[in-house]
């Protein structure tokens, strides 16, 4: 069984490494701007004028400008949404680069992919230690009575909501512990956390991402399973920092931990 895990591991790791390299992966990352930081419309080595409205993102664009909208050259001005699928099938491109349009509390902003990234050309690999059956240890969720919503600082310093639905907890190494997790639409948990490695060894918090519980609320916490938070990759990411409670005590030495 446990040549198994780490065979799977083995797999999950290369198959990670493999994700966050792709072309528009969160290598690519090389800006977000706000829009209420430009109230003109125009945003620094980002063609066309872009305009927040109260449900949408004003796009004005010349022929000079070279964009495109949904594959096709674009002039005049359109209304955008904000982009909900993969980046690479984001609607607007300059180019290789694709423009992609986000909202957070209201605040409307665009994301600017380039495959050609330094971050990404000069990407190595993602440190990780080697599976270990020890830190892979039965976990029990109990959900709040309705979802909670705390306001954490961000890695770009703004403060936003983060949405909780209860605690899980586990016991690791004879220590009992918890986390507060979010729960994501498929069931499956989402756990912001640090630990006596950040900053010291590891990224200075990680993701974890335990799958959904069953109906008594049993599930599996595999930290070897610890993500770096996109914000790892370029600093453009706005990922929450561990909200209260989430920095526990132990040294979690598993998991992914720096890139290389």
């Amino acid at each position: 069984m446990t040549t198994d895990a780490s065979d799977k591991w083995k797999q999950w790791h290369e198959h990670r490494t493999a994700r966050v390299s792709e072309p528009y992966g969160p290598l690519a990352l090389t800006g977000t701007y706000w829009l209420e930081d430009h109230p003109e419309g125009r945003i620094p080595a980002i063609p066309g004028r872009w305009v927040a409205e109260e449900d949408a993102v004003v796009l004005t664009a010349g022929r000079d400008d070279g964009l495109t909208v949904d594959d096709k050259p674009f002039t005049g001005e359109i209304r955008l949404g904000a982009d909900q699928g993969p980046v690479a099938e984001a609607r607007v491109s300059a180019g290789e680069r694709r423009l992609v349009v986000l909202v957070r509390e209201g605040v409307w902003g665009v994301r600017d992919y380039d495959p050609g990234a330094p971050a990404r050309r000069a990407f190595q690999g993602i440190d990780a230690t080697p599976h270990d059956p020890r830190w892979s240890v039965e976990g029990h969720f109990t959900p709040y009575g309705e979802g909670r919503t705390v306001r954490v600082e961000n890695a770009d310093g703004r403060h936003r909501g983060l949405g909780l639905g209860g605690v899980l907890a586990f016991t690791l190494d004879g220590q009992d512990l918890t986390l507060q997790v979010s729960v994501e639409g498929d069931g499956s948990l989402w756990a912001v956390f640090a630990d006596a490695t950040s900053g010291n060894g590891s990224y200075r918090f990680r993701f974890l991402r335990p799958p959904a519980p069953d109906a008594e609320g049993r599930t599996t916490v595999d930290f070897n399973r610890a993500l770096l938070p996109p914000c790892a990759f370029a600093d453009h990411f706005i990922c929450p920092l561990p909200p209260p409670g989430n920095t526990l005590g132990p040294a979690i030495e598993a998991g992914e931990r720096v890139l290389r």
